[in-house]
Formats: structure tokens, C-alpha cells, sequence
């Protein structure tokens, strides 16, 4: 996965910036640092200001890679869901079987992420906890359908698509794919946040992860 991964450019959306921050060192350096402070202080705390002084940049230099910090996060966000959809592809390739690969996708997309030393500015396992708690502010807005127009979400949206199909490959008689397959990745991150912050409202814990019960209750339901 490192030595593949480290040779591919993961495509965000074109109208979420200004210019690519993956085109230069100090790009790179507004994704890795905004990471590292949107998990320090919080989301709604972020501002581009409290980014520039972190390292040691002009805020207007931030404001060329991006308007705001509601599309630095969609972009983050996307860059996440297209890593995922890269791992999806590269570690279900070989799965010849429908329900091993709908497990492995499930197992995938409900575990904890790690660290993937080969992206070197981006920091996976924490993007991973900024998904659980900020993905849905990237939709929750009242420009969204706009956003979707624009192509904001194409990448998220793929990835259900992907997830809805291998379902259908499963049980193509069930009515339900596209929902099903938002319901474990949006289900999932809810399931992740209830672990780490409403204990007493889910049975995921120390000892019983996300993945266990999304795993449990898809097989189940598909038989």
C-alpha cells in the first residue's frame, strides 16, 4: 500500500480551491498543520489567522489556496473519501467472492484508520477523527445543493456507489443499496463519535467495535 500509494495523486475537485495545495511545499504544509490545529482546538474554533501564525505564514497566503475554511474542510474531507475509495479498489482487487469483498469493505470503512507513512503532509488517522466529527458541516449547509452541482461531493458520492454495488453483487434483490451503503459510512463515523463521547447511547466500546456490529447487522440483513 505505501510503495503504490506514494506514486498516485489523489483528484479533488478543482472548484474546492484556489490552487492546488499539492502543488507546492507550502500547500502541503496548510493541509498538514490545518489537520493537526482543526484536531487541536476544534473546527468551529479554526480560523485562518490562528493557521498563518501556526506556521509562520501570511494569512493572505492561506487565502490563495482557499476562500474559506469551510472549503479547506471539504477539501480535507475529500481527499479523505478519495483515499478510501483508493484503498477500497486496491484491497478488494483480488476478493473474487461478493461477500468477501462486502465484508473486507465494511471492516474498511468502520475501523479505526491508520497512519499511512507514505503521504507524508497528511496525517490519516487523525484526518479520520476530523471525518467522525466534521464531515456532516460540509452538508449541513444552506448551500449545499449548489456545492453538489459544483462537484463538491462527486468523490463521496462514488464511494457509496461503490459500497451500493458490491452490495447488489451480494443480494441483487435488495431494495435498498444506496441507503444501506450510506447507512454504514455515515453510520459508522456516528457510531465512532458515540464511543468516544455518549458511551452510555452504543454498545461499541473498548471491546466491541463499529465494524463488529455494522458487520453483524449487514450479513444479516442481506441473508
Amino acid at each position: 500500500m505505501r510503495i503504490v500509494l506514494s506514486n498516485v495523486k489523489l483528484m479533488i475537485n478543482e472548484n474546492v480551491y484556489l490552487k492546488d495545495p499539492e502543488s507546492s511545499a507550502l500547500g502541503k504544509k496548510i493541509l498538514n498543520e490545518s489537520i493537526l490545529l482543526i484536531k487541536e482546538i476544534g473546527f468551529e474554533a479554526f480560523t485562518f489567522k490562528k493557521l498563518g501564525q501556526r506556521i509562520e505564514s501570511n494569512e493572505s497566503s492561506i487565502y490563495r489556496y482557499f476562500e474559506n475554511k469551510h472549503k479547506l474542510l471539504v477539501y480535507l474531507t475529500s481527499w479523505y473519501w478519495s483515499w478510501m475509495e483508493y484503498r477500497l479498489v486496491f484491497e478488494t482487487a483480488n476478493l473474487t467472492n461478493p461477500k468477501d469483498r462486502l465484508n473486507k469493505t465494511i471492516a474498511l470503512f468502520t475501523e479505526e484508520t491508520k497512519d499511512d507513512e507514505s503521504t507524508e503532509h497528511i496525517n490519516e488517522a487523525l484526518l479520520q477523527q476530523i471525518i467522525i466529527s466534521d464531515f456532516t458541516k460540509t452538508l449541513l449547509t444552506k448551500e449545499v445543493d449548489e456545492e453538489n452541482r459544483n462537484g463538491f461531493f462527486v468523490i463521496y458520492k462514488r464511494v457509496i456507489h461503490r459500497i451500493s454495488g458490491i452490495i447488489k453483487e451480494v443480494n441483487s434483490s435488495y431494495p435498498y443499496p444506496d441507503s444501506l451503503a450510506s447507512t454504514i459510512v455515515e453510520g459508522a463515523l456516528h457510531q465512532h463519535f458515540l464511543k468516544q463521547h455518549l458511551t452510555s447511547i452504543t454498545n461499541c466500546s473498548d471491546e466491541i467495535s463499529p465494524s463488529d456490529f455494522y458487520l453483524d447487522l449487514i450479513n444479516k440483513v442481506l441473508n
